[in-house]
């Protein structure tokens, strides 16, 4: 895959996912992993894990090894805190999606206990955010979290002054199915009276925020907050029949999304100047 891709449509709606991309959580989604993996042997989830030989990846599958074995994460995943629970879980489960919404559900009767703590993922995302909306951005968030723990979350981000930032928030109880589906996606677009196109750029630190994006329809910016290489990168997006889906574009920083909308902008401006009226 190339990390040189550029997205092919103009910018109309930035739609972000929440943890690991605009913001960090801390140690609250890993404590909750932590209390759901021993209870899913009870729960009768442990015989639902990904068989051998049917990963995606060498690494997933001795993810999913560990799990079997110790009902609990490599210290080595909690120590990197690199990955999402919904990557998790997309490993330990793949396609089985009763077992997914299981682990889902557990997890978050067991997130609200460490809720709260919030931090921008990078400094200056505020200011980003700001400047988005001034080039016309309409701008949403979506999360698999429950709406109670959102709401929370985004109120306790520096003081609160990122609510006013947002024209819709959408979260996992919102629809039927969590990402990888492309439901929450859909109901923000939705929410925001917008069509699903690639004009509208779904930012999100994960293979399954772009394989959400794909199945919607819209345009995927891989952020690339974690600081994998090139190696990686393209292990984690292979772009094989059973794995198709691919960013149509990559970036390291908030920085470089805002450079790349305003200069779509301008260029809609060059060609449609009317609308600058």
């Amino acid at each position: 895959m190339s990390l040189l891709k550029i997205p092919h449509a103009i910018p109309n709606t930035v739609i972000f996912d929440w943890h690991a991309t605009l913001v960090d959580t801390k140690d609250a989604m890993y404590r909750a992993v932590d209390d759901v993996l021993p209870i899913l042997e009870e729960h009768g989830l442990i015989e639902r894990l990904v068989k051998p030989g049917e990963s995606k990846t060498l690494e997933d599958e001795k993810l999913v090894k560990y799990v079997r074995k110790n009902a609990r994460l490599h210290p080595r995943i909690k120590s990197e805190r690199k990955v999402s629970r919904t990557d998790i879980f997309e490993v330990l489960f793949s396609k089985n999606e009763e077992a997914k919404a299981l682990a889902h559900k557990y997890f978050d009767e067991c997130y609200g206990k460490y809720a709260g703590v919030v931090e921008p993922f990078e400094d200056g995302i505020r200011d980003n955010l700001i400047e988005l909306r001034s080039l016309g951005m309409k701008l949403g968030v979506i999360s698999n979290r429950k709406r109670e723990y959102m709401e929370k979350e985004i109120r306790n981000v520096e003081n609160g002054s990122w609510v006013p930032l947002f024209d819709t928030l959408t979260c996992g109880d919102d629809v039927a199915q969590r990402k990888p589906a492309p439901d929450l996606i859909l109901k923000a677009l939705d929410n925001l009276g917008m069509p699903a196109s690639t004009g509208c750029w779904y930012v999100g630190d994960s293979t399954t925020d772009v394989v959400a994006a794909k199945l919607a329809g819209v345009t995927a910016v891989f952020y690339n907050g974690a600081g994998w290489d090139r190696r990686w990168i393209d292990k984690i997006f292979p772009e094989t029949v059973t794995h198709p889906h691919t960013p149509d574009t990559i970036i390291n920083h908030f920085d470089e999304l805002t450079e790349m909308v305003a200069l779509y902008r301008h260029i809609d401006l060059e060609i449609h100047p009317i609308r600058s009226h």
